[in-house]
């Protein structure tokens, strides 16, 4: 993890005023890359090598303008971290349908708008790296999770589609699959559940930087990453 293998480089992160997305961006902020902050909170400013825009990844517009600034600021993208998700979390007998649909507007959908705007620019140079958060709940089976997880296997589906198309252009999609994540994520959320003993974002954080130091020569596709304690 040093600044070196990330000098010049420019990074953008969905999702960037909390959480995973904002713990990232906090560790890449001295580490020489420039970043490119989107969120719904964000207002445009540039502060060091942080460009900080409005981004609302369920609408393509907000998308493909999120993608226009990075570009007319730094030239490239060579970086994609989609961190933007939202989860509520009932059976789905008793779920709420607009639930349902935000889940699958912001988690699935959001995640293939970035994908498709970014990846082709990655495709053109020939270069470049997608990292797309995903949850435990995208590979397993839980109570309360159907909105949450059909939003997330959709979300693995994709990013297995992308690496069969993009593997050949030389751009890298990867899937970051962690357990529970100590965040904010779960502020709005009632849960008995023990976030002491769930991952750190600043673990998961350095797992990303880990994943966007490698060198090059090999492709990592899906990393899981577990609490000491297994996925709750």
């Amino acid at each position: 993890m040093t600044s070196k293998s990330l000098f010049g480089k420019t990074i953008a992160i969905t999702g960037s005023s909390k959480g995973i997305g904002k713990e990232t961006a906090t560790l890449l902020q001295g580490l020489g890359a420039n970043l490119v902050l989107g969120s719904r909170s964000n207002s445009k400013s540039l502060n060091g090598n942080a460009l900080e825009l409005p981004l609302d990844v369920t609408n393509e517009e907000s998308v493909k303008n999120f993608f226009l600034q990075a570009i007319n600021q730094f030239g490239k993208v060579d970086v994609l971290i989609n961190s933007a998700g939202v989860g509520v979390f009932e059976s789905i007998v008793d779920s709420s349908t607009e639930d349902f649909d935000n889940m699958l507007s912001i988690n699935l959908r959001g995640t293939y708008l970035t994908c498709k705007h970014f990846g082709r620019h990655m495709a053109e140079l020939k270069k470049g790296h997608i990292l797309n958060l995903v949850s435990i709940a995208g590979t397993t089976a839980l109570p309360g999770c159907g909105g949450y997880s059909a939003s997330k296997f959709g979300v693995v589906g994709l990013t297995k589609v992308l690496q069969t198309e993009l593997r050949g252009k030389g751009v890298q999609v990867t899937s970051v699959i962690p357990g529970s994540v100590s965040s904010s994520f779960w502020d709005d959320i009632e849960t008995d559940l023990d976030t002491t003993k769930m991952i750190p974002t600043n673990t998961v954080a350095k797992h990303l930087v880990y994943l966007i130091t490698q060198p090059p020569g090999a492709f990592i596709d899906e990393i899981t990453i577990m609490p000491p304690q297994g996925i709750l």
